[in-house]
């Protein structure tokens, strides 16, 4: 079987594809749970006029509470989250986003594929 330079080529490059689409596989299996968003932290006031918060010199507002906020289903949700809790679900929107930035590469790479595969040689009849 002949091969031209450009199918030599472009075996290298789907090798190297499949080579990173292995590694991104492997990575996302051991992701752990995940949220989507991110967390900020606020600060309050309640509004109560005998408070520090209401002072004219120096006020003092109540917090930081963790505030989670994210899209779900095209509908933005916000959720505060405990302080002992405020941790794990950094951890968890983190790796959230490693899954989305994983998955993005993955459709990138499979894109970059099909063009290999479908466009660049397509199928001799």
């Amino acid at each position: 079987m002949l091969y031209t330079i450009a199918d030599m080529k472009d075996n290298k490059k789907i090798q190297l594809i499949e080579n990173e689409l292995k590694e991104i596989k492997e990575k996302l299996s051991k992701l752990g749970t995940m949220h989507p968003g991110g967390i900020t932290k606020q600060y309050q006031k309640c509004y109560n006029p005998t408070c520090k918060c209401m002072r004219e010199k120096n006020p003092q507002k109540h917090g930081p509470y963790h505030k989670l906020s994210y899209v779900y289903h095209g509908k933005p949700v916000c959720r505060f989250v405990r302080a002992a809790c405020a941790e794990e679900m950094k951890i968890r929107v983190e790796n959230y986003k490693q899954f989305r930035a994983l998955t993005d590469r993955w459709i990138e790479l499979s894109i970059d594929q099909g063009v290999i595969d479908i466009f660049d040689n397509p199928p001799k009849a």
